[in-house]
């Protein structure tokens, strides 16, 4: 499967993060979206996302490193790559400056956001995605 991508995170409380080229980033306590795409095999690279053992590639690596942020669920389409940065321009909340942002225009591919943006993307028929006997 290749598609879009959404990872809903949780990060328990205040942190801040070394994140590769960006820096150390603060990142408050909250709900935050990360949008991805994966053009060739979607759940390999969910299960990426959701191993704590793998060489740190994306800048969303290092936030996921840190054991205040959780994954809660995982939103996908069926989308080819160009909605990756549509859908991240279509998310409303605080942008974290050129997160996931280093290959595109995009202002970031990640946001500080409420939960209505989560029923935002449900309502553009994003699905839960389901790996193995896990749903999450």
């Amino acid at each position: 499967m290749k598609g879009i991508y959404v990872l809903v995170l949780e990060v328990e409380e205040d942190i801040e993060v070394e994140v590769g080229s960006l820096g150390k980033l603060t990142f408050k306590k909250g709900i935050y979206l990360y949008v991805g795409s994966a053009q060739n095999n979607l759940e390999k690279r969910i299960k990426r996302h959701l191993s704590k053992d793998k060489k740190f590639h994306w800048h969303i690596d290092y936030l996921l490193a840190n054991r205040k942020v959780k994954i809660v669920e995982v939103l996908y389409r069926e989308l080819s790559k160009e909605w990756e940065c549509k859908i991240a321009k279509s998310i409303t909340g605080e942008i974290v400056s050129k997160f996931g942002a280093s290959d595109c225009n995009c202002l970031s591919h990640l946001f500080k956001i409420d939960k209505s943006q989560i029923q935002f993307l449900r309502e553009l028929r994003f699905k839960n995605l389901i790996i193995g006997e896990t749903r999450l």
